[in-house]
């Protein structure tokens, strides 16, 4: 058993209770074989078939009572994957949520849904299919092995000798067939971040009329696929195969030492007969779980993926001072602080120290890798210091992975998602009980009204996969009227714009200044001319905050800032 399985919450007990119940199913089918035997004994004495009617009842009995704990045993498995499930994708969306989208760019978009999508549905195949059995594995030979001791040591010693055999032979396997698993899990992960990013892609390969060419390296790639999986599938085959034949070897072989002690007066029949039942029922389990071995290896490594996910969950905070509510009061403050990813050897921020006080626009600027995304990750709370400190209205926190602070913020990335829903719904996504009146204020603000009247079905229309297709200029607006609906007090803006042609990032930049107002906005971008409707500019240069001030002093001082507003005015003078 993977040790990892008992890390999960109520997984101790579900394996006590499944115990217990096989210990009464393991006596159920000693007694179906010893009831058995002894009916068939009878009649083949000669025995008046009346006289076996209580002994067939009993039969019945064992016999029923064996499958009704099977269906117990399963309805039992099947309600706790279905709880394990759900509640390890609430962890993982959590997590997921708590780690911002720097985490999704890590792992790769495709890799996450198929994770969310399919990796949970074969989790909870391998927890129905292996919990049940793997009991069953543990409890009935070990009992029926110590009932055929009691009876007959031959016998006993010939299905002892063969299990070692049979387990040995399972590992070998199971080592092979675990570096299968994972190398198809690899391919799928690639085949699925493939068909994610095929799909971003799309329009712009038909628009360079490089959409055919494309499809060559889709063939490829799922073709690699395609091998990997009939590779798995002839290792299950083999191993199926390979187990089939030692477990009906070894039965044969008890088979042969009972009919011989028959012959020669060593033994009687019914207890021969009972063993010889026994035989199979002994080796059931292991073929059980060795066959399903392979059907569980996808679910089992997929759980370890979704765990590891959960184990960056969040940090612990370790105080429990609440974040009030922002207001033109409250007070941000950075204290030399450091913050390094993917284990940098230098801080993608160093020695920040900044404040910030009540309700206005920030700009954050600099050059394509100089920090910006990094600093509005850790305001929003994405990822943690490693040095510094972080005061709000003059209480210390060494993070902001904080409920009490994520719920304060707003935030519009460069591709705001859209789900596969009406576009009231993607709208009134953190305000599902917003009215109409409201969800067509906010339509209004962003800009959205002329799009809304166009569609057949207005603000019902169906987008995303399935539906129409929105630009990237009417998509940044859809997430523009749900962050006015939800109107929290702190919005943070990583590069909205950057994607978007010049006349639509004006357009949308005029309907976003509606967002801006009552706020602390903090917008990262390198489109400069932001800035000047900004109260307050922070340029970070490889990490470092090298200058602050208001545009018109940035301008005065010639330094960074102002080198970057002469290159993309096409003045380097």
């Amino acid at each position: 058993m993977n040790k990892a399985l008992l890390q999960y919450d109520g997984m101790k007990k579900i394996i006590a209770i499944l115990t217990c119940l096989t210990v009464v199913q393991g006596l159920s089918i000693i007694l179906q074989a010893v009831w058995l035997a002894e009916g068939v004994t009878h009649l083949f004495n000669g025995g008046p078939i009346q006289d076996s009617y209580p002994t067939i009842l009993l039969f019945g009995a064992a016999f029923l009572l064996r499958y009704i704990i099977q269906h117990i045993k399963q309805k039992i498995t099947y309600h706790y994957a279905e709880h394990l499930g759900t509640k390890l994708r609430k962890d993982v969306l959590e997590a997921l949520f708590s780690q911002g989208p720097r985490i999704s760019r890590k792992l790769g978009t495709g890799n996450v849904v198929t994770l969310l999508q399919d990796g949970i549905m074969q989790f909870k195949q391998y927890i129905q299919l292996f919990l049940p059995k793997m009991a069953n594995m543990a409890v009935v030979p070990v009992m029926i092995g110590i009932y055929v001791l009691t009876k007959d040591i031959t016998s006993a010693i010939v299905l002892f000798v063969a299990v070692p055999i049979l387990v040995a032979f399972m590992i070998l396997l199971g080592w092979a067939a675990q570096k299968k698993a994972d190398k198809q899990w690899a391919s799928y992960r690639i085949l699925s971040n493939h068909f994610v990013d095929s799909l971003r892609g799309l329009e712009t390969l038909k628009f360079l009329g490089r959409s055919k060419a494309h499809a060559k390296s889709i063939d490829q790639v799922s073709e690699q696929y395609r091998t990997s999986t009939m590779s798995t599938l002839r290792m299950a085959f083999l191993s199926s195969f390979a187990m089939d034949f030692f477990t009906m070897l070894s039965v044969a072989i008890v088979a042969v030492f009972l009919g011989l002690r028959l012959i020669e007066g060593e033994m009687v029949l019914q207890p021969a007969l009972t063993i010889l039942i026994l035989a199979p029922e002994y080796f059931l389990p292991i073929r059980e779980i060795g066959s399903d071995y392979h059907a569980t290896l996808n679910g089992q490594e997929a759980g370890n993926k979704l765990q590891e996910i959960v184990s960056t969950k969040r940090l612990k905070i370790e105080d429990n001072h609440a974040i009030p509510l922002w207001n033109n009061d409250s007070e941000l403050s950075f204290h030399d602080v450091d913050v390094y990813h993917d284990e940098a050897t230098s801080p993608s921020i160093h020695k920040a120290s900044l404040t910030i006080k009540g309700k206005k626009k920030i700009g954050i600027v600099g050059e394509s890798g100089a920090g910006k995304s990094t600093f509005i990750d850790l305001i929003g709370g994405f990822i943690p210091t490693q040095r510094g400190t972080i005061t709000i209205d003059g209480q210390a926190y060494t993070h902001l992975q904080r409920e009490d602070w994520k719920k304060q913020l707003l935030y519009i990335p460069q591709h705001p998602y859209l789900f596969q829903d009406t576009i009231r719904n993607n709208i009134t996504f953190y305000s599902p009980n917003a009215s109409l009146e409201d969800v067509h204020r906010a339509v209004a603000q962003a800009g959205l009204t002329d799009l809304i009247n166009e569609l057949p079905n207005g603000l019902d229309e169906k987008i995303g996969e399935g539906g129409r297709t929105l630009s990237g200029g009417q998509a940044q607006r859809v997430a523009i009227a749900r962050a006015l609906l939800e109107n929290r007090p702190i919005l943070l803006l990583d590069e909205p714009t950057a994607h978007l042609d010049i006349e639509t990032e004006y357009d949308v930049k005029e309907k976003m200044f509606h967002l801006f107002e009552d706020k602390l906005v903090f917008l990262a971008t390198h489109r400069l001319h932001w800035m000047m409707q900004m109260d307050y500019i922070y340029f970070i240069h490889h990490g470092d905050i090298v200058e602050e001030g208001t545009h018109q002093q940035l301008m005065e001082q010639r330094g960074y800032y102002y080198n970057m507003v002469k290159t993309q005015m096409g003045d380097n003078q």
